[in-house]
């Protein structure tokens, strides 16, 4: 019977594996997230393959960059296909998307520096940048009322 499962990759070979298993026509899912412009698996050195036991597990087992096929000592843990898709509804345009700080601000919203030498300070997120993931946020403060640019992964979403 078919189910998912998790193996262990031999270090930084989770895109060979993937794709060695993609051409070999079983299905398999590696979560990826992208960090300064550079795609990378959302779990080193693990993945999930959705395979017959036992009638697949040599060929899942010994294909190449496979380390092992996690479970116990008889067999393989089927993990449940709840878990993988509730891995799948984080991903937008095939990556899982993360926000440090919670929900994600957008253009308008209150938003607090939650790192560097401007921790505490609040401002309106006023327009995203490109380059690194950097904003553009207006300051007021006290008096002084001026424009910021950071990374956006430094900001909080203000939730009212």
């Amino acid at each position: 019977m078919k189910n998912w499962f998790v193996i262990n990759t031999k270090p930084k070979k989770e895109f060979q594996v993937e794709k060695l298993f993609t051409e070999g026509g079983i299905k398999i899912y590696n979560p990826k997230y992208m960090q300064e412009n550079k795609i990378k698996a959302f779990f080193p050195g693990y993945e999930f393959v959705y395979f017959d036991f036992p009638a697949q597990y040599q060929l899942v087992r010994y294909t190449r960059g496979v380390k092992r096929v996690v479970g116990n000592k008889g067999s393989p843990t089927p993990i449940p296909e709840d878990v993988i898709r509730e891995i799948k509804s984080r991903e937008i345009d095939g990556l899982i998307e993360l926000y440090k700080y919670g929900e994600e601000p957008e253009i308008g919203d209150e938003i607090e520096v939650m790192e560097g030498p401007l921790k505490g300070l609040r401002g309106v997120f006023k327009k995203e940048l490109t380059a690194k993931e950097r904003v553009l946020i207006l300051l007021n403060y006290v008096t002084y009322q001026g424009q910021l640019i950071i990374e956006k992964e430094k900001l909080k979403k203000v939730l009212k």
